[in-house]
């Protein structure tokens, strides 16, 4: 997968119609790799985040096949479309209608991803996006993590950033009004009801990069990179 960095670099740079057309293939290969979960990001800064990650993720992650668990990961993945192709997925959630929904996922667990336990070593790749907000004990869930980590494997958090001002709103304003922000601003009729988004949240204290970092080098011993 090319980044979409590299691809509008690569549209810059090139002037032949041979290169347009292969400028064109690159763009397009780019966007067919993207779940409908990223395209669906209002563009800005984590579209872009979520984009280098995928870079990071092809990258790293060249075995043939993989085990990946989605902590949290209910009914979407954020992963690139490829890396699902060539993986034995398996979600944790505590929602039943989140799980109906799914139609990615080999194994799908009604669970608490903050007890929830597996045996050791059995996932190249750990991914919690955009839930770790939302839980009230995230040490314990970093734990689990890592117990169930292989060795050379990647755990991959995402989350807002809580100091931002829409990180600072959503923490300090009432669950309700999350629910009328997403029907009546972003049109999701639905919003609020069994298995639709928005859901509680908490924003535990180490919900922030430095803070899950420190946790990290003392209890993971993992690799960390902020993208």
């Amino acid at each position: 997968m090319v980044s979409a960095m590299s691809a509008n670099l690569a549209y810059r740079t090139s002037s032949s119609p041979v290169g347009e057309l292969l400028e064109r293939e690159v763009v397009e290969a780019v966007v067919s790799d993207q779940p409908q979960a990223l395209l669906d990001l209002p563009t800005g800064e984590a579209r872009e985040s979520l984009r280098a990650v995928h870079a990071v993720l092809q990258g790293a992650l060249d075995r043939p096949t993989l085990a990946i668990y989605e902590a949290g990961g209910g009914s979407t993945s954020f992963l690139p479309l490829s890396l699902l192709a060539r993986a034995d997925v398996t979600v944790v959630d505590i929602d039943k209608d989140q799980l109906a929904n799914n139609d990615y996922a080999q194994h799908k667990i009604l669970g608490d991803i903050q007890t929830h336990r597996f045996p050791r070593d059995c996932f190249d790749l750990v991914i919690c996006y955009n839930v770790i907000e939302h839980l009230p004990d995230v040490e314990a869930a970093l734990r689990r993590f890592r117990e169930s980590l292989r060795h050379g494997g990647i755990i991959l958090i995402g989350a807002p950033n809580p100091a931002s001002l829409s990180g600072v709103v959503t923490k300090f304003s009432p669950h309700w009004f999350h629910v009328w922000y997403y029907r009546h601003i972003r049109g999701k009729k639905d919003a609020g009801q069994p298995g639709q988004a928005p859901f509680p949240v908490y924003y535990h204290p180490l919900v922030s990069f430095d803070r899950l970092k420190a946790v990290s080098y003392t209890h993971l011993d993992v690799y960390k990179r902020q993208v």
